[in-house]
């Protein structure tokens, strides 16, 4: 026997979970009989701002890889500076234990993006594929480098793969550099003028970085020489990111108005007085503090770009963050466990670098 339209609608339709909450007793407007009717909520957790909570999630994960792999690319370019194979292979030992763990973050940097902007992420990756590619050129040799350096005593071998742990550690941070100017302008192109400058300004602060983070690690005549090569690259970080700054302002009059907000202003101050921070610390040999502000210097030029971007995610498409996030379902459970899992992720550092904490002793190699 044939059931009565009506019938098929009211049982088969949308109005099944309804007729399921109202049978349990359940009001079907309210978060239980929306459950019960098995249509899960999609509010986003706890009423939070989750889609902006993301954005600044995302940065901060992006700002602690180049905070921690900045200071092992700027062991790499301090490398080049010095010729005697002791203090080379103290400059090796000082990251041997950190640099593979450090560069972890630029793989939860690409999963956040994907999980939670996967447009922005399908975009970026395809507008800017050869970057990818001479990103993960330059982090592979970075990497092989100095475990190829290691295996044999060969001068020439050595030379060659020195040279090679160098052009790693700098072509890094540039192309790194580079693919942050682009995003932040909206280029469709791979070479830009912003992307230059913010990626010279990115080696040179990684420079900074690595000379802050070696003047904890090592000892003698190599930490004092540390002091002038710190005091230049800070110089040459002030004037490339006022350089970088300049080219982004000429890309658009919307981004010079951004870059002229008290937000930025602010962060511009900040980097100032960090740098003076920096400075002062390195001359006094307050290393932990010389540390802290190359810190604050990461972070405040990783914040002065993502500032300038909001609310934009993708300013080459327009794409704004509450148009580019995923279903508040997906959110809601990603927030989770990200909640759970990164203060684990920040546990494991604090032992990793806790277990290796101190001076690099005489004699001790990569």
């Amino acid at each position: 026997m044939t059931e009565p339209a009506g019938g098929v609608s009211a049982i088969g339709g949308g109005d099944t979970g309804s007729l399921a909450a109202a049978i349990g007793g359940v009001d079907p407007g309210s978060i239980a009989g929306r459950i019960v009717g098995g249509v899960a909520p999609v509010e986003p957790l706890f009423g939070l701002p989750l889609a902006d909570l993301w954005f600044v999630l995302l940065f901060f994960i992006l700002a602690t890889f180049l905070f921690l792999d900045g200071f092992d690319f700027g062991v790499g370019a301090v490398f080049a500076l010095r010729r005697d194979e002791h203090e080379r292979e103290q400059l090796l030992a000082a990251i041997g234990p950190v640099w593979d763990g450090n560069e972890v973050w630029l793989v939860v940097f690409g999963g956040a993006l994907f999980a939670a902007f996967p447009a922005v992420y399908a975009n970026l990756f395809s507008r800017h594929y050869l970057l990818m590619f001479a990103i993960l050129g330059a982090l592979i040799l970075r990497g092989l480098a100095p475990e190829m350096y290691e295996q044999r005593e060969d001068p020439g071998w050595r030379r060659w793969w020195g040279r090679a742990f160098v052009v790693g550690s700098v072509a890094a941070p540039f192309f790194l550099g580079v693919f942050a100017g682009n995003w932040l302008v909206g280029a469709a192109t791979t070479v830009t003028l912003p992307g230059i400058a913010v990626g010279l300004a990115l080696v040179a602060l990684t420079v900074v970085d690595g000379v802050a983070y070696l003047r904890l690690k090592v000892r003698g005549g190599v930490r004092e020489d540390l002091r002038r090569i710190g005091r230049l690259a800070t110089l040459a970080y002030l004037v490339l990111v006022v350089v970088a700054l300049g080219t982004v302002g000429l890309a658009g009059e919307d981004l010079l108005a951004t870059l002229l907000t008290a937000p930025v202003l602010g962060l511009v101050v900040v980097t100032v007085l960090l740098a003076g921070a920096y400075w002062l610390a390195t001359e006094r040999d307050r290393y932990y503090l010389a540390f802290g502000a190359a810190a604050g210097l990461v972070y405040g030029l990783v914040a002065v770009v993502a500032v300038a971007m909001y609310p934009a995610i993708d300013p080459a498409v327009g794409l704004e963050v509450g148009d580019a996030i995923v279903s508040n379902r997906a959110l809601n459970l990603m927030s989770i466990g990200a909640a759970v899992l990164l203060p684990l992720v920040f546990v494991y550092f604090g032992v990793l670098y806790s277990a290796f904490a101190g001076p690099v002793e005489a004699g001790e190699g990569y």
